[in-house]
């Protein structure tokens, strides 16, 4: 079998015998083109190696088509395939830019050579919860560790797995525990101490072989990620004992990061508080195995009375009943979380089901004695002595439907330490972020603070499994990229711009590629700005654009619509309507509206209604602003929003020197599209809700700074995109939907060429999904490719693009010329020696400038890579395109095709779900089958708005 790539893996850095070559008349030819060029982009005449000839045959796409799904399944298939095709090792190591080190959130983690020993544990009856069956396994170990375990101390994962280091003196062996009503013993029914039944059974031997092999960069088909769990695990031993476990992060009231012990905890508004923790989790490295640790923040009920709770919580006023709608919203609100009766001196915890239909003076049930019929409210009279002052309000619902357990609101508080899972309101945010916002030196000496407290050198287990950690953060060397020179229109006072600390400004500057605007409008919501605010605010967007190179026409075709906020889509239309009419009268090129200028309502909540009518119904492009923007009416504002308003008309700001004179490596030296992918998620506890694919692709070259997005519901929480390429059974194989295609074709169309190069940045990626991503999703671009003429292959660089992680890097040694007004690195920073990856191409970019807090840097891995990219080059790359977002005039944290997927798919959230929606549970369980079956639909949205920026 002919070698492919490095190493011989299916796919690696070369191309391989699979592959037709780039060069000659077959492999250059380009497909029928059709439809409109893109708005603001004029056509380029193809090149002679860029002839058109007749589209292939659907008949011979198809065979193309077959064959690639074949081969995919079959290379992937030699190669792990529990975990699926390995991605392509490192080129190297970068070289470009100023050499520093920086520290990083990293505890180096040594381990003595020795073997460990996994068992199977069952443990009956059942248990749901992890921390029950911890609890379950502590007092097993109390009771039989001495007699039975050989003084061993196991660790347990919660769930299936106990490790040892060293094996017990039996292969299977089952005990019988007693548990507490305290820990967590008591069912729903019964009080006392609940008896189980816990088997531990052997099941391997692990030793450190492949872990040091895997660390020293040997790449193998064996995953040592079954002895980094066990090592893991005995981390996280300790802390799942002492804290509230919440993925991967540990939390709880005590854990302070400053002197003042009150710290640990804090009010969020309206019945919620924050506990803070930290974030803990054994990593490979290139120097070793290391323990990232880092700040953390979580939303927690705060320990009041439920009637308290709804009080601050729907800011109700208790002497009232509740009405229909009311107690649905306080059921959702508190389906799932527990509670313990404060008249009773040792009450056991409930678990809220669900909320009577009636009040608690009228909600009935029979006694014991099968005879007698009373009320919730006269129960705890008799029962208790207790009076309840609010009869009118129902009872929370525990136990099951058939045998409910009812409760009076008044006597019941909610037990401390359960997280809250639903959507945060805007002031619960704003209070979380400011808890969690911490300047670098701040964030450094906190993790300092929570690694001294967890004492890992005076933890039993640590020590006998064999583990030392470093007390010091690691230290990494680490490389300060050049920023990229940036191009203005020549009209300008400062035509080149070469950006400081990962920023500029348009002063003097005027866009390269201004967009004309003929036809506008401008409609206000806001009833609390006087009449002449909209006139006023007006007059000076459009004056800062047409200074900044637009050309915009400073008449509106109709007078300003003063519009009543409570009827929306009525005044849309109607001004679509009124502005046709206007413009087919006066024989104006344009048929509709190039612009609708909108000041929103007073009142938050009408931004999605807006945008989803305007975009999929009506076919307009929107701005819209905030009334308290328009009063003050500063030109830092307008100007910003006058870079919006460019690229959503077809304009481009600014671009990258090198790249108009075509000396990016990887980029332009061959026709190249670029582009971005994310798909978003619904809010947890949403069961049905979509999941919403966005993909957006470059539409010039070699500029790569405007973009088109397409965008996609798909099945509930599914991470692969499904529909880059897909194929109808029932139409004899012809594409169903193709995302990839059609933005091949409008690349096409707008440029005249054909791209002989694909590189795709992926966001929203988890590392447990990247075989996943690249067996799929990249199979699904070439396919298309294939699909559109035989032999079309571009080569593709598939990049995942991470923000969802937790590492973090600080100035060494506090160095101001390290560092920029923030605190944190310089942009531009690009780690990819130390805590990256011990064989695989990735690297971390803190390609911007911080604000407030902690730069959190962008981490990029390669999962599939065709082109050959060096180190320096794909870094080089990222980092410049970072300087090319269009909203702002300075680079971000990231790439900006990624970054505008992101946007867009965030966007069509409204389109289905509108402004705050909340069809959540509390439950956190999802229940994918009905999720599919209830598959919303997604509006489409309209052409003109979907071949510019309207995301910006």
């Amino acid at each position: 079998m002919a070698s492919r790539g490095r190493s011989g893996r299916a796919t690696g850095r070369g191309r391989g015998r699979d592959y037709e070559p780039r060069s000659g008349p077959s492999s250059t030819s380009v497909w029928s083109s059709r439809g409109r060029d893109v708005p603001g982009q004029s056509r380029q005449p193809a090149s002679h190696s860029q002839q058109e000839v007749p589209p292939p045959s659907t008949s011979s796409s198809v065979l193309q088509v077959q064959q690639l799904g074949r081969e995919m399944e079959e290379k992937f298939s030699l190669h792990r395939p529990d975990s699926g095709p390995l991605p392509p090792k490192r080129p190297g190591f970068g070289k470009i830019g100023m050499t520093c080190y920086v520290k990083a959130n990293h505890f180096i983690v040594e381990v003595a050579d020795k073997d460990f020993f996994q068992y199977n544990v069952n443990i009956a009856p059942e248990v749901a919860s992890k921390g029950v069956c911890r609890a379950i396994i502590s007092e097993l170990v109390r009771l039989y560790g001495e007699s039975h375990l050989g003084k061993r101390t196991p660790a347990y994962d919660g769930r299936k797995s106990l490790y040892t280091a060293g094996p017990l003196p039996f292969k299977s062996k089952e005990f019988v525990v007693l548990l507490s009503e305290k820990d967590g013993g008591a069912s729903s029914s019964k009080r006392g101490d609940r008896e189980f039944k816990v088997t531990l059974k052997y099941a391997s031997q692990l030793d450190m072989y492949h872990l040091r092999q895997f660390l020293q960069g040997v790449q193998s088909d064996n995953n040592p990620q079954d002895i980094i769990q066990v090592l893991d695990t005995v981390l996280r031993h300790m802390p799942s004992s002492n804290y509230t476990v919440v993925g991967r992060s540990f939390f709880h009231p005590s854990l302070c990061i400053s002197d003042d012990p009150r710290s640990g905890r804090g009010d969020l508004s309206d019945g919620l508080e924050y506990w803070r923790g930290y974030y803990q989790s054994l990593r490979p490295t290139q120097l070793g195995l290391s323990l990232n640790i880092d700040l953390s923040a979580r939303a927690f009920f705060d320990p009041i009375l439920v009637t308290e709770f709804v009080q601050k919580h729907f800011y109700r006023d208790m002497s009232r009943p509740l009405s229909d709608q009311d107690r649905i919203k306080v059921k959702k609100a508190l389906r799932g979380v527990k509670v313990h009766l404060v008249h009773l001196q040792h009450s056991r915890s409930y678990k809220i089901t669900g909320i009577s239909n009636r009040p608690a003076s009228q909600t009935m049930f029979t006694l014991d004695d099968k005879k007698t019929t009373i009320s919730v409210a006269q129960y705890f009279h008799e029962k208790y002595d207790v009076i309840v002052k609010h009869p009118n309000l129902p009872c929370l619902q525990a136990g099951s439907d058939s045998k409910p357990i009812y409760l009076p609101m008044e006597f019941c508080k909610i037990v401390e330490g359960q997280r809250y899972t639903k959507k945060l309101n805007e002031k619960q945010v704003t209070n979380l972020l400011r808890a969690t916002c911490q300047r670098p030196n701040e964030r450094e000496n906190g993790i300092q603070k929570i690694f001294k407290a967890n004492k890992f050198k005076e933890v039993p287990i640590v020590n006998e499994f064999g583990m030392t950690i470093s007390s010091e953060l690691a230290r990494v060397p680490a490389r300060v990229l050049p920023a990229p020179i940036l191009n203005y229109h020549p009209s300008g006072k400062e035509v080149i711009v070469d950006p400081r600390m990962g920023q500029w400004n348009m002063i003097n500057k005027k866009m390269i590629n201004g967009a004309r605007v003929d036809a506008w409008a401008c409609i206000n919501f806001s009833t609390k700005l006087n009449r002449n605010v909209p006139y006023d605010f007006c007059n000076e967007l459009v004056s800062m654009c047409n200074s900044k190179g637009m050309a915009f026409n400073p008449r509106p075709i109709l007078d300003i619509k003063f519009a009543n906020p409570n009827q929306i889509e009525k005044a849309l239309t109607e001004v679509h309507k009124e502005s046709m009419k206007e413009l087919a009268s006066n024989n104006c090129p344009h048929k509709q509206l190039q612009l609708l200028i909108i000041i929103l309502p007073d009142m938050g909540g009408s931004y999605g209604r807006i945008k989803r009518m305007c975009e999929t119904e009506l076919g307009i492009i929107s701005q819209c602003c905030q009334p308290r923007q328009a009063v003050k009416m500063q030109k830092q504002y307008c100007e910003n929003v006058s870079l919006k308003i460019n690229v959503k008309i077809g304009g481009r700001n600014s671009v990258l020197d090198a790249a108009v004179h075509k000396k990016i490596p990887f980029l332009t030296d061959k026709v190249t599209i670029v582009f971005g992918a994310d798909v978003t998620h619904p809010q947890p506890g949403d069961d049905s809700s979509p999941s919403i694919a966005a993909v957006v692709a470059s539409m010039d070259w070699p500029e790569v700074t405007k973009y088109r997005c397409l965008i996609s519901a798909q099945s509930h929480r599914e991470e692969i995109i499904e529909d880059l390429y897909k194929r109808d059974p029932n139409e004899q194989g012809s594409v169903h939907k193709s995302m990839i295609m059609d933005h091949l074709k409008a690349f096409r169309r707008s440029t005249g060429l054909k791209p002989d190069r694909i590189i795709f940045y992926r966001d929203g990626v988890s590392e447990g999904q990247f075989s996943q991503v690249l067996l799929y999703e990249v199979d699904a671009i070439r396919k298309a490719c294939a699909s559109l003429q035989p032999g079309y292959l571009p080569p593709i660089t598939f990049v995942v693009v991470q923000k969802r992680h937790h590492t973090r890097f600080f100035p060494e040694n506090n160095r101001r010329d390290m560092m920029d007004r923030s605190g944190n690195i310089l942009p531009g920073t690009v780690v990819d020696r130390g805590i990256c990856h011990p064989s695989e191409f990735d690297f971390f970019l803190n390609s911007h400038a911080g604000i407030q807090g902690t730069s959190r840097p962008a981490h990029y891995h390669v999962l599939y890579d065709e082109n050959n990219f060096t180190a320096d080059g794909l870094q080089m790359l990222t980092n410049s395109l970072c300087y090319t977002y269009a909203r702002c005039t300075r680079a971000v944290s990231l790439v900006p095709p990624a970054y505008y997927a992101h946007l867009a798919a965030f966007r069509a959230r409204y389109y289905i779900e509108g402004d705050g929606s909340d069809s959540g549970s509390s439950s956190g369980s999802h229940r994918i089958q009905e999720g599919v079956a209830q598959l919303r639909h997604l509006p489409a949205v309209k052409d003109n708005v979907m071949n510019v920026m309207f995301f910006c």
